[in-house]
């Protein structure tokens, strides 16, 4: 997508508590974001001219260290188990207050507006602030991206905060070490802080599908791909297990082939 004309309306952002709205970065590109990276020192190119980073302390996820805040919302409505860990929401407050106060601390912030799910009836608007380039360009390969013309009037549902650099006070946010991923479905936000692994956006994205599609939308969403084969019409979806917050199913790996609609043999 081509470098935006128009800039992203600061009210809002403000109303957030982003009060460092002089050194915004909206909607760059690959190659800015590749720049600003290599700018700031926190990347290599490779000699495939690919962009390599390191995320600190996190390579992958930290499963224990990600939570829902338990509220009216998702009482009685979320799977409590050893892995859709509750979190008190007086604690998601803190840890916003304390996320905001360290992103106005920053001397560059980067957005972007994406969304999720292709289908209009289901498509889900998302904002993602970030302290870092490459996370933000983990979201711009990510997620989908709005038509320029989109973005006049793009309302974000969601809104996905991330912080790396903050490492946070357990005791005094109610978390297990000083890395965390909330999710409060109530305020429709997800604050990661403490882990620069960019994987904790998507895994927080899905979180919400798996929850908003089955509740609201009477979708059971899937965790697959879709690939061509060689023959030509073919194509398959390749599942991959997963346990939904609420919904207990795909139990093993299955490949499922799906004809296309203009197959001569198509029975769908």
């Amino acid at each position: 997508m081509s470098v935006p004309t128009i800039s992203i309306p600061t009210d809002n952002l403000v109303k957030m508590g982003l009060k460092n709205t002089e050194s915004i970065h909206y909607q760059s590109t690959p190659e800015e974001l590749i720049q600003d990276t290599l700018r700031i020192g926190e990347g290599v190119l490779t000699d495939t001219g690919a962009l390599a980073i390191r995320t600190g302390e996190f390579t992958g996820r930290a499963p224990k260290d990600k939570f829902i805040v338990k509220d009216e919302t998702t009482k009685d409505t979320v799977d409590w188990n050893n892995f859709n860990l509750p979190i008190e929401e007086k604690y998601y407050h803190v840890i916003y207050k304390k996320i905001f106060e360290y992103l106005n601390k920053q001397p560059e912030i980067w957005i972007r507006d994406c969304y999720a799910c292709a289908d209009p009836k289901y498509r889900l608007n998302i904002r993602v602030i970030n302290e870092k380039p490459w996370t933000n360009l983990f979201v711009y390969n990510m997620f989908l991206r709005p038509e320029e013309e989109e973005l006049e009037d793009f309302k974000p549902e969601w809104q996905v905060i991330s912080a790396p650099g903050l490492k946070l006070n357990a005791d005094e946010c109610g978390t297990r070490q000083g890395n965390a991923s909330v999710v409060s479905f109530k305020n429709k936000t997800i604050l990661i802080a403490g882990t620069g692994y960019t994987g904790e956006t998507k895994k927080g994205i899905f979180t919400i599908l798996n929850y908003v599609l089955p509740q609201e939308k009477n979708i059971l969403s899937m965790h697959c791909s879709a690939n061509m084969g060689h023959v030509p019409f073919q194509h398959y979806l390749i599942f991959h297990p997963m346990l939904l917050l609420s919904w207990h199913v795909c139990k093993k790996v299955s490949f499922c082939s799906l004809r296309h609609k203009d197959h001569p043999s198509n029975r769908y």
